[in-house]
């Protein structure tokens, strides 16, 4: 009995034109990369979110659990400070991805990150604000 796809043979597949036209619409067109470098820069985005969920639950931490070691205005401003942080480092990881895949694409340069002095700047200026509140509002 033949099968119509013997031993491991595979069929390609087509992709739909709804998925071209927001494939162009989104990359800018240009021909595929190699796959290894679309995956490295999917585990890139994966690690910025996951950064951007840290500081997600840092917010989230500070808010909840921090009641009676800071005043309620410096809790809120360090949970805040944190959460939009997290928002900054979320949004900045999809537009990241995004260039990366239409420079690649496009066989250009790969645009600098945005999103490292975000989280340097932002991260600092979390760690100065503590750090002011330890050396003037512990006492």
């Amino acid at each position: 009995m033949n099968s119509p796809n013997p031993g491991n043979v595979t069929t390609p597949v087509t992709a739909s034109p709804d998925r071209d036209r927001l494939s162009a619409a989104l990359l800018g067109g240009g021909c595929e990369p190699d796959p290894r470098f679309t995956l490295a820069n999917e585990r890139t985005f994966l690690a910025w979110i996951r950064t951007a969920l840290a500081f997600l639950a840092g917010g989230i931490a500070v808010e909840a659990f921090t009641g009676e070691v800071f005043s309620p205005g410096l809790r809120r401003a360090v949970a805040l400070s944190l959460l939009i942080l997290a928002m900054l480092v979320s949004a900045s990881a999809c537009i990241r991805w995004l260039k990366v895949e239409r420079a690649m694409r496009q066989r250009k340069p790969l645009p600098l990150p945005v999103l490292v002095p975000i989280l340097s700047l932002g991260g600092a200026l979390v760690a100065a604000g503590l750090i002011v509140f330890l050396i003037y509002g512990a006492s």
